[in-house]
């Protein structure tokens, strides 16, 4: 017979299971827009999901879910992008040529659809050259989350959010 700690433990689990599997690709696209290389990208999201179970005990069931989880893979995020620019810094790499080296194999690729690459290209390039909230910022804004929900994740207010916004697609219209 199970001990009533046990069964909430297990319950814990499979809540937390099924509430992953159904949202994680949020996961998915906070690795891929913060980390640039597949290995890296791997590593981000283990660490994003580690975080997440740690984290889970101290969910509000009465809040969002995908509020929630946002906001912890984003300060996962925001600390692995932090890391790889202080080791960058003490190897003497640059973080710039990441986003270059990907825009110049995407432009490469024989495809009907080469001014969308291209579009999608720059806007990538646009993305990684932002400080780490002005990214997270424009990830849910392009995953056309709400403001409030924005606002929710970054703790910021929603006039912040909505000018922030504003201001990221001037600076976006004026790079092309």
């Amino acid at each position: 017979m199970h001990t009533s700690a046990a069964m909430t433990d297990a319950q814990r689990r499979s809540d937390f299971q099924a509430l992953f599997q159904r949202h994680r690709g949020i996961v998915f696209k906070v690795a891929h827009t913060y980390a640039r290389h597949p290995e890296d990208r791997a590593d981000l999201v283990q660490e994003i999901a580690a975080q997440l179970w740690r984290s889970f005990p101290e969910f509000d069931p009465l809040r969002s879910f995908t509020t929630w989880m946002y906001r912890v893979a984003l300060n996962v995020a925001i600390s692995h992008v932090r890391t790889q620019a202080l080791r960058h810094r003490h190897d003497g790499g640059s973080l710039e040529a990441a986003p270059q080296e990907i825009a110049d194999t995407q432009a490469r690729e024989p495809d009907e659809h080469h001014a969308q690459q291209q579009q999608i290209a720059l806007l990538q390039r646009f993305i990684q050259h932002q400080p780490p909230l002005e990214r997270a910022l424009l990830l849910l804004y392009l995953d056309e989350r709400p403001q409030r929900e924005i606002a929710a994740v970054l703790g910021l207010s929603e006039t912040n959010v909505s000018t922030r916004i504003g201001r990221l697609k001037q600076r976006l219209r004026d790079a092309t």
